[in-house]
């Protein structure tokens, strides 16, 4: 992938805001066009392209496409002819005021403007009668301009979020006008929307929270929950009468089942669209795999924020045929761009991938005989232990906020949104802690292991079982290894005895009495709120068990001293990799995992049909403890790779395909 300091491409105008961001915002239209990925760039030195004045950009471009041997002559002198104006250019242009209030509610979305939305929406509001009439009027009409300018490069991220700014306080304004309507507007309905985790799979934070935003537009949902059948929401569908279905799934055989659930739909002349979300969904995901299945809309959501932009365009009398035909466009794009990425990939063959390994020495220095082998269960862990080991910004994540942890809670966008969200945690995970809401539990072993090729065989008092690994395909740097897990443990022809780890850890045990509660009493943020702290201090304990490993029971870190940011950071010796993760995408090694460990017998976790963990606030994998190992995403495998791994698992061709899929070439 491609990135740029954009900024650099201007530097000789510095002073002269007016000819960089001109430059800025030709560099990134044309960039991105030909392939850059990301540009870093003040946001606040963008000019939105449209927008550039006409003699200006033909000079920019002129310079930027090096299009005639006096651009740079040209440029220069249209700069110093403006310096004065450069000069003035911090003195407001009010001109837009005089305009009527459409364009200037329009104008203040796209510039990103909120000094005179209040009064702006007041008298929006007043012209059109109703507040939601403002909101599905002149406001979305807004938004849709900067949907349009962003969709096509013209305009960027860092703008559209001061958008959004201005559109949340229009609808702030609006609000006390909107409750006072309330009875009515609810009576009239905005649609019906069933939501459902596929089957197989239990994680529905990011779901409730779509669910929740749909509620607060006056969308009726039908929540089916977690692990529910193709059959189940397809009959729900049909017996409700819903305007849409909305699958969600976080684990990669999810992805198959929203595949199912699209042939279903079209098998049973559904007509209604197919929303598809979830952290290992994607557009190109969504556009290659699952729309080809199904005749009607299929949209894929990144978030809950363009939840109700979707759906309400999908079921507005007057903007769904231009919505859906524009989103088949782009999805035949994404087709076209996917195709021909893959082709331009360079692909070694298993045999290459495998003469290309990481290589490295394996002897006594760096390998350390564990102080404690076999299984270990780790119950009433005290979770006042765990909060220390908390890394916050993937729970700000989860709530579709974005920044580090603790600059977040200062953020000039969302910090006071993030610093809110966060003493509403400290308060919730303290009533936790306190009255033992939740339990945490464990299971760890290490175990004597040698790799034989790809696959790690493990030694147990009940014989051996074997780890399968996959290894990288794609072509790399000369210098740069084809990496698989089992480079990782000494090959058995080395004749030095190695070791390998495993766990599983919960904290997920009493969130669902506890969620339940909440529901109950009609408290979804509080619900939300459990769901992603228990999630959090899963991941907390795997963090406090692998230094437990690392220093008292494997012990090869006795002398480990370590802050928590030196351990988000992953500053210690040694990995733990998890299965459906980028190393090791195979869900299927869960299964060797809770043989080794006894994981439902010993801590009461178990597997669901597609290998998700329940309780849901789980973490399992494994402890590598060479100096030298590394995490790496595997990538994209061949069709040779896929014909191996079916005869190492003993399985069919065509069932490793199915637990694949998302890393077949």
């Amino acid at each position: 992938m491609v990135s740029g300091g954009v900024s650099n491409v201007s530097f000789s105008f510095r002073g002269n805001n007016r000819v960089r961001e001109a430059i800025h915002s030709v560099f990134l239209y044309h960039g991105i066009r030909h392939g850059l990925d990301m540009g870093i760039v003040n946001p606040s030195q963008l000019e939105v392209y449209d927008e550039i004045p006409k003699e200006l950009l033909e000079l920019v471009e002129d310079v930027v496409l090096n299009r005639r041997s006096d651009a740079t002559e040209r440029l220069l002198e249209f700069a110093d002819k403006n310096k004065e104006s450069a000069k003035k250019e911090n003195k407001q242009d009010l001109t837009w005021r005089t305009e009527s209030i459409e364009n200037r509610l329009a104008h203040a979305l796209v510039k990103g403007i909120i000094d005179y939305i209040d009064e702006d929406t007041e008298e929006a509001r007043v012209k059109y009668g109703r507040p939601l009439h403002v909101i599905e009027g002149p406001l979305m009409a807004g938004m849709s301009i900067v949907g349009d300018l962003f969709g096509s490069g013209k305009m960027f991220l860092p703008q559209v979020v001061k958008s959004a700014r201005v559109m949340k306080k229009a609808v702030a304004y609006l609000q006390p006008f909107l409750e006072a309507e309330k009875e009515q507007s609810a009576s009239q309905g905005a649609g019906k929307v069933l939501l459902a985790t596929v089957k197989g799979d239990v994680h529905d934070i990011g779901k409730n929270i779509v669910g929740v935003v749909l509620a607060c537009n006056n969308y009726e949902i039908i929540d089916l929950g977690v692990m529910v059948s193709a059959d189940k929401i397809l009959e729900t569908a049909i017996a409700e009468n819903v305007d849409a279905i909305g699958l969600s799934g976080l684990i990669t055989p999810s992805l198959d089942e929203m595949i199912h659930v699209a042939k279903e739909m079209q098998r049973r002349k559904f007509n209604i669209p197919l929303l598809i979300g979830g952290a290992t969904t994607s557009r190109v995901h969504t556009a290659v795999k699952i729309e080809p299945h199904y005749e009607h809309p299929v949209v894929h959501v990144l978030d809950a924020s363009r939840a109700v932009t979707v759906v309400s365009h999908l079921l507005s009398q007057d903007q769904r045929a231009d919505y859906i035909a524009t989103t088949r466009a782009e999805y035949e794009q994404v087709r076209i761009n996917y195709t021909a990425h893959q082709n331009a990939k360079s692909m070694l063959s298993l045999t290459d991938a495998r003469a290309n390994q990481f290589r490295s020495e394996f002897n006594t220095d760096n390998i350390k005989t564990p102080k404690q082998q076999g299984v270990q269960v780790h119950h009433e862990i005290a979770l006042n232990e765990l909060v220390p080991f908390i890394d916050w910004t993937p729970f700000f994540q989860s709530w579709e906020l974005a920044g580090k942890f603790p600059a977040i809670l200062k953020d000039e966008i969302v910090g006071e949104q993030a610093s809110n969200l966060y003493k509403d945690a400290q308060q919730m995970l303290q009533q936790i802690v306190d009255q033992k809401l939740l339990q945490a539990k464990a299971v760890t072993g290490i175990f004597p292991a040698n790799a034989e090729g790809d696959d790690i065989v493990v030694k147990t008092p009940h014989g051996e079982e074997s780890f399968i690994t996959l290894r990288q395909q794609l072509q790399k740097a000369v210098t740069q290894p084809n990496f698989a897990l089992a480079d990782f443990i000494a090959p058995s022809d080395s004749n030095v005895q190695d070791y390998i780890g495993c766990f599983a850890v919960c904290t997920g045990f009493g969130q669902e009495d506890l969620v339940k509660k909440f529901e109950a009493d009609h408290d979804d943020y509080s619900a939300i709120l459990v769901k992603a702290l228990a999630d959090r201090l899963a991941e907390a304990l795997a963090e406090y068990m692998h230094r437990k490993v690392r220093t008292e029971i494997w012990g090869y870190a006795t002398d480990e001293s370590l802050n928590n940011d030196d351990l988000i950071a992953e500053k210690y010796q040694g990995i733990r990799p998890a299965p459906g993760y980028p190393a090791c995408p195979d869900h299927l090694e869960k299964k060797t995992i809770w043989k080794l460990l006894e994981v439902e017998k010993n801590i009461g976790v178990i597997l669901t049909d597609s290998l998700a963990m329940y309780p849901t606030a789980a973490v399992s994998g494994y402890y590598f403890a060479h100096p030298q190992s590394k995490y790496f995403g595997l990538g994209k495998i061949g069709e040779d790779q896929l014909t191996d791994y079916a005869r190492r698992r003993g399985i069919s061709r065509d069932e490793a395909a199915r637990w694949l899929s998302p890393v077949l070439f």
